[in-house]
C-alpha cells in the first residue's frame, strides 16, 4: 500500500484521536468545576475567531447574498442544531461520562439516516436485504442507547491510572446515583438528535448558500452570540468566567481550533477523496480511543453495560453503514447499465 493510499486511513484515525481527546477534556474541565454554558461559549468564540479570518481570505470574493429569511434559517438551526446540542451535551457529560459520550456520538450516523427518514429525505425498502439492514440497525441502536441508559453491570478499572485533574464524578459514583445516570442519557441522546437534525437540514441549507467556510463561520458566531445570552443568565460570578493558565484555557482553545478547524478540514479532505461513508465507518475508533484513554487519564471507572451498549451502537452503525452503501452501489450499476443501453441504441 503506497503513501497516497495510506493517507485516507491516517487522516481519519487522526480525526478519531482529535474527538477522542476532545471528550476526555471536556469532561475533565466540566468534572474539575468549570460551568458548562460558560465553557460552550468559550469553545465557540474561538472556534469563530479561528474561522473567521479563514473565510474572509479564502471564500469572501464568492460569499452569496444573505437574504433576511435565510439568516432567519441560519438563526434558527444554529439555535437548536448547534448551541442547544452543545449545552445538552455538556450538561450531560457532567453526569455521565467520556465513554458514553463517545458512544452515543460513534452512532450519529445511524442517528442521522432515521431523521432523514424521517422527514422524507431518505428511503426504507423492508423487502430488499439493504432496507432490512438499515432497519436492524436502527433497533440495535436503540437497544444500544436503552443498555447505556438502564444496564450498569460489573465496574471495570484499569490499575494504571495518571488523575490528569481534579475530578469530582466518575461512572457509578455519580451525584444523585442511577437517576443522574439516566437523567445524563436522555439529555445525550437528545443532544446528538438535535446534532444529527442539524446535520440533515444542514444539507438543504447548503443548497441555498453553498459557501460552506462563511456557512460555518456564521454559524459559530450566532452560536458564540447564543451562548452569551444562556450563560450570562445563568451564571453572574465573574471569577467563573476565568480562564487562566491552566487545562480550562488548553480546552476551549483545542475544541475552538483544532476539533472546529482542523477536524473540520481534514473530515472535508476524506470525504472528497473517500466519500462520507469511509468516514463514518472509522467513528467507532473514538469510542476504543476513549474507553482506554478515560480509564488511564482520568481514572473513570468503566461499567460493562457501557461497554456493551457501545458495542451495540457500533454493529448497529455498521448495518445501516452497509445497506446505505449498497443502495448507493446498486444505483450506480443501474445507472451505468443504462448508459450502456443508450450508447448501444445510439449506434
Amino acid at each position: 500500500m503506497d503513501m497516497e493510499t495510506k493517507k485516507p486511513y491516517m487522516m481519519v484515525t487522526m480525526i478519531q484521536l482529535i474527538y477522542a481527546f476532545m471528550f476526555l477534556i471536556s469532561k475533565a474541565v466540566l468534572d474539575g468545576g468549570m460551568n458548562t454554558f460558560v465553557f460552550v461559549f468559550y469553545r465557540q468564540a474561538f472556534a469563530t475567531m479561528f474561522l473567521a479570518p479563514l473565510a474572509f481570505f479564502f471564500e469572501r470574493k464568492s460569499v452569496p447574498p444573505l437574504s433576511f429569511v435565510t439568516f432567519i434559517k441560519i438563526f434558527m438551526l444554529s439555535l437548536f442544531g448547534v448551541t442547544l446540542s452543545l449545552n445538552l451535551n455538556g450538561i450531560a457529560l457532567s453526569y455521565t461520562s467520556a465513554t458514553l459520550a463517545a458512544a452515543t456520538t460513534a452512532s450519529l450516523p445511524a442517528i442521522t439516516f432515521f431523521l432523514a427518514l424521517f422527514l422524507g429525505m431518505e428511503t426504507l425498502t423492508v423487502k430488499s436485504i439493504q432496507g432490512t439492514a438499515k432497519l436492524v440497525g436502527i433497533t440495535v441502536c436503540m437497544g444500544g442507547v436503552i443498555t447505556l441508559a438502564l444496564y450498569k453491570g460489573p465496574l471495570l478499572k484499569l490499575p494504571l491510572c495518571l488523575h490528569l485533574y481534579h475530578h469530582q464524578n466518575i461512572p457509578g459514583h455519580v451525584s444523585g446515583g442511577s437517576t443522574s445516570w439516566l437523567k445524563g442519557c436522555v439529555l445525550m441522546v437528545t443532544s446528538n438528535i438535535l446534532w444529527g437534525l442539524w446535520l440533515v437540514l444542514q444539507g438543504r441549507m447548503l443548497k441555498v448558500y453553498p459557501s460552506k467556510l462563511y456557512f460555518t463561520t456564521l454559524h459559530c458566531l450566532l452560536s458564540s452570540i447564543q451562548s452569551f445570552v444562556i450563560a450570562i443568565a445563568v451564571e453572574r460570578d465573574i471569577s467563573a468566567w476565568k480562564l487562566g493558565w491552566n487545562l480550562r484555557l488548553v480546552a476551549v482553545i483545542y475544541c475552538g481550533f483544532i476539533v472546529t478547524g482542523v477536524a473540520y478540514y481534514l473530515q472535508s479532505w476524506v470525504i472528497e477523496k473517500r466519500g462520507p461513508v469511509f468516514l463514518s465507518m472509522f467513528t467507532p475508533l473514538s469510542l476504543f480511543f476513549t474507553i482506554l484513554s478515560s480509564a488511564v487519564l482520568l481514572c473513570e471507572i468503566i461499567s460493562l453495560g457501557s461497554i456493551l451498549g457501545g458495542l451495540l451502537l457500533i454493529t448497529g452503525l455498521y448495518c445501516v453503514l452497509w445497506g446505505k452503501n449498497r443502495e448507493e452501489k446498486n444505483a450506480n450499476d443501474e445507472k451505468t447499465e443504462q448508459h450502456h443501453e443508450d450508447d448501444a441504441v445510439c449506434e
